[in-house]
C-alpha cells in the first residue's frame, strides 16, 4: 500500500486541497451575510452544502485512485458516448435555472452534465490521438479530432450555455503539443480580432485594415511571399466574416450576451443593469487594498452587493477580504498547479497520459483566465466558475475527477 501511494504526486494533491479549503473559506464569508456566524456544516446554508461536497470529493478521490489505470483508456469511448447522451437528454428532461437548461434535478439534488462532459472529451480525445493508426498531422485525422471536441460543445450552446461551450477551445493545447499546426490558433485569434474589431469600428474600417495588412505582407515578404490565390482567399474570408459579424451578433447572441459584450467594449455604460455584477465586483476588489479587510469583514461581501458572489464572482471576495496579497497567493497557487501539471504531462511515457494531462492543463487554465478576467471586468460575464473555488457540487466534483484521473495515470507511468 505504501509503495502504491508513494507514486502519487503529493505536491499536486497539496495544491488541490489548499485551493479547495481556501475556496470554502471564501464561500463561507460570501454567504454569511451581516448576521452572526453559523454552524460551519449547516446544510441549509451554501457553505454547509459546499462542505458536504468537499467531504464527498474525498470519497470520489479514493475511488478514482483505486481504479485500475487501463480502465480510463479502455472505457473512454463508453464514457464519452454516455456524456453525449446526458447532454442531449437535457433538451427533454433538463431543468431550467437562470435561463439555462443545463441541469438534471432529482428532488433537491441537481447535476450539471456539462461539467463532466469535459472529462469524457479529454479521455476520448486522448484515446483517439494516441491510437497507433492516428496521425494527427493529417487533415482527415485532425478533422475527426475536431468532431470529438465539437459534438459536446454543440450540445451545450443551445442550452444556452456559451461559457461552458467556450471551454472546449482548451483542447487546442493537447493537439498543439502533439504536432497540430499553430495556423489553427492564428486563424482562431484572427477571427476573434475581426469579430471584436467589427463591433468596435465597423466592417468598412476592418476591411480597409485587412487589405492594407495583406498588401504589406505581400510586399515585405519577398523570399517567403504567400501565393496570390491563397492571399486573396484569406482576404475574402476575413472580409466576409467582418460583414457577417453584425448579423451573428444580433441574431445568434441573446440580448444579455450582447449587453455584456457592449459593456466590456465600452459601447454601453450600465452600472445598475446588466453591468451591475462586474461593477460591484470591481468595487469590492478595489476596496481590499494591499492586505484586505479581513476574513468575513468585507463590507461589499457582507452586504451582498455582488450577486452570485459565492459562485462565479468568488474571486471578488478574495480581493476584498484578503487584498492584493491574498489575490496574488491564489493566482500563484493556480500558476504552480498549472506548471506542475505541465511537468507531469511531459514526463509521461504513454501518449494517452500526456494528451490527457495537457487537456487538464488547458481546461483549468481557460477557466482560471476567463473567470478572473470576468471578475475584474476585462472579459464579458459568461458564467464560468473558478476551479476548486466556486460553489457547486457538479463543478467541484468535475474538476476533482478531471485532476485525479491524471494523478492516477501519472502514478502508473513507470509501468509503461
Amino acid at each position: 500500500m505504501a509503495r502504491k501511494t508513494a507514486g502519487f504526486d503529493w505536491l499536486t494533491i497539496l495544491i488541490y486541497f489548499l485551493l479547495v479549503c481556501f475556496g470554502w473559506a471564501n464561500i463561507y464569508s460570501a454567504s454569511l451575510g451581516s448576521g452572526p456566524a453559523g454552524n460551519y456544516f449547516d446544510l441549509n446554508e451554501v457553505y454547509g452544502k459546499q462542505a458536504l461536497w468537499i467531504g464527498l470529493s474525498i470519497f470520489i478521490i479514493v475511488i478514482i485512485l483505486a481504479i485500475e489505470v487501463k480502465f480510463y483508456q479502455r472505457f473512454s469511448s463508453v464514457i464519452y458516448i454516455t456524456a453525449l447522451v446526458l447532454l442531449a437528454g437535457l433538451f427533454v428532461f433538463g431543468k431550467t435555472i437562470s435561463g439555462a437548461t443545463s441541469w438534471y434535478a432529482i428532488g433537491s439534488f441537481r447535476l450539471q452534465p456539462s461539467e463532466f462532459a469535459k472529462i469524457a472529451t479529454a479521455l476520448a480525445l486522448a484515446k483517439y490521438v494516441s491510437d497507433i493508426q492516428t496521425n494527427i498531422k493529417l487533415f482527415s485525422h485532425q478533422f475527426k479530432a475536431f468532431i470529438i471536441i465539437a459534438l459536446p460543445a454543440l450540445l451545450i450552446v443551445p442550452q444556452p450555455d456559451p461559457g461552458s461551450a467556450m471551454v472546449y477551445a482548451a483542447f487546442f493545447f493537447p493537439l498543439y503539443r502533439e504536432g497540430i499546426s499553430a495556423l489553427y490558433l492564428v486563424l482562431a485569434l484572427t477571427g476573434v480580432l475581426i469579430f471584436v474589431g467589427t463591433l468596435l469600428i465597423g466592417p468598412i474600417w476592418v476591411t480597409i485594415a485587412v487589405v492594407v495588412l495583406a498588401a504589406l505582407s505581400f510586399l515585405l515578404k519577398k523570399k517567403k511571399r504567400p501565393g496570390i490565390p491563397l492571399l486573396l482567399f484569406i482576404v475574402v474570408a476575413c472580409i466576409g466574416l467582418s460583414f457577417s459579424v453584425n448579423y451573428i451578433f444580433n441574431n445568434v447572441f441573446e440580448q444579455r450576451h450582447r449587453d455584456r459584450f457592449n459593456i466590456v467594449l465600452g459601447k454601453e455604460v450600465d452600472s445598475r443593469g446588466i453591468g451591475y455584477n462586474t461593477n460591484q465586483s470591481e468595487i469590492a476588489i478595489g476596496s481590499g487594498g494591499w492586505t484586505g479587510k479581513g476574513w468575513t469583514e468585507g463590507t461589499q461581501t457582507k452586504g451582498h452587493f455582488v450577486p452570485e458572489q459565492h459562485t462565479d464572482y468568488i474571486f471578488s471576495t478574495v480581493g476584498e477580504e484578503w487584498g492584493f496579497v491574498g489575490s496574488g497567493i491564489v493566482v500563484l497557487l493556480f500558476v504552480c498547479l498549472l506548471l506542475r501539471l505541465i511537468f507531469l504531462a511531459e514526463r509521461q511515457k504513454s501518449q494517452f497520459n500526456r494528451i490527457y494531462g495537457y487537456s487538464v492543463v488547458g481546461i483549468i487554465f481557460l477557466h482560471f483566465m476567463v473567470n478572473i478576467g470576468m471578475v475584474i471586468g476585462i472579459f464579458p460575464t459568461v458564467g464560468i466558475p473558478l476551479p476548486f473555488f466556486s460553489y457547486g457540487g457538479s463543478g467541484l466534483w468535475g474538476f476533482t475527477i478531471l485532476l485525479f484521473i491524471f494523478i492516477r495515470l501519472d502514478s502508473d507511468r513507470l509501468s509503461f
